[in-house]
């Protein structure tokens, strides 16, 4: 059980491919937009050449019209685990979104126990009245969280008025997460230091997995120099078709998609509320200021193995001290 973790452009992605390559691994993606089909460019999601050689798990799952939660990312991780296993082969998983990756080694914030008494009324409410009505409550005194929820997730809409109707506080306010995806940058820049103090009760909760963690950073001055160029290849890559023909789909595009960087730079510039160039100059703003976010909260995790990558180290070494840190963990 290995788990990957970086900033943005850190080159973790390669590492998750050669690393799973040379174990005959199956990888996971923990990345809150690459479970989104045909957002493919800006989510930087692995060539179809890697695919093919490599199964991954978690990507390509959901339509960008659909809203996607941090419950349903853990639940599909914890299946797809469960498939690698019993195919007796190593799980590898990759990814920078952070509340997913705490998520997938703690677990979720789960609230005051049960009552029994409550959620076997709404669920009764649920029968006859239909789950779109639950749905449509949850939204009047918990808009945060009825946006997250699925108007077809049953088990989270009833959790979640339980919740209330218990504490008489919203489960949004309780669960005092970083926002779900990757969202505005500066939002993710402004909310990451004030969760800081409080991941220390959720380290001390065990681990439902025996996960090695190996972390890939680099200094600031050349992650900075990487996020820009990406930035760039995106828009030689087609980034701007890309979004326009997702706009043109009969669908509109949920609010997790819409605010994914790179997406909601290229919306504001077909809607000519900015150019191209300013479009691509926000869009490395935005993912630098996303890179800063993800450092303060990978300082939180504990048991990480670092290493530490120079500018132009090729990916054979840190394959190979990636293998040297696995043995010695043994």
């Amino acid at each position: 059980m290995i788990l990957i973790l970086g900033v943005t452009a850190s080159g973790k992605g390669r590492l998750a491919f050669d690393l799973a390559e040379s174990m005959g691994a199956e990888i996971i993606s923990i990345d809150s937009m690459k479970v989104y089909r045909r957002m493919n460019i800006g989510t930087g999601k692995p060539p179809e050449e890697a695919r093919r050689r490599i199964k991954y798990h978690l990507i390509d799952i959901v339509e960008p019209s659909d809203p996607f939660s941090v419950g349903t990312f853990l639940d599909a991780a914890l299946q797809a685990i469960e498939q690698i296993r019993s195919r007796n082969k190593p799980v590898v998983a990759v990814g920078g979104t952070a509340l997913y990756i705490k998520a997938l080694l703690y677990g979720l914030f789960e609230g005051p126990p049960s009552d029994e008494q409550i959620r076997t009324r709404l669920k009764a409410e649920a029968q006859a009245e239909g789950l779109d009505e639950l749905h449509r409550r949850l939204k009047k005194i918990d808009p945060d969280a009825a946006g997250r929820i699925h108007p077809n997730d049953a088990k989270r809409i009833i959790r979640a008025l339980e919740v209330h109707q218990i504490t008489g506080r919203p489960i949004s306010s309780l669960q005092q997460q970083w926002p779900e995806g990757r969202g505005r940058a500066a939002e993710v820049e402004d909310r990451a230091s004030s969760i800081e103090h409080r991941v220390s009760s959720i380290e001390n909760r065990a681990s439902k997995h025996n996960w090695t963690i190996i972390g890939l950073q680099r200094e600031k001055a050349e992650e900075n120099k990487r996020i820009n160029a990406r930035a760039r290849r995106m828009i030689d890559a087609g980034l701007v078709d890309e979004v326009r023909a997702l706009l043109a789909e009969d669908r509109p595009l949920s609010k997790q998609a819409r605010c994914a960087i790179g997406y909601a730079e290229i919306i504001e510039h077909l809607a000519g509320r900015m150019s191209l160039e300013e479009a691509v100059e926000l869009i490395k703003k935005n993912t630098r200021r996303l890179a800063k976010g993800q450092r303060t909260w990978f300082k939180t995790f504990k048991n990480v193995n670092w290493l530490d990558i120079n500018a132009e180290e090729p990916a054979e070494k840190i394959l190979d001290r990636a293998k040297t840190l696995l043995k010695d963990a043994r």
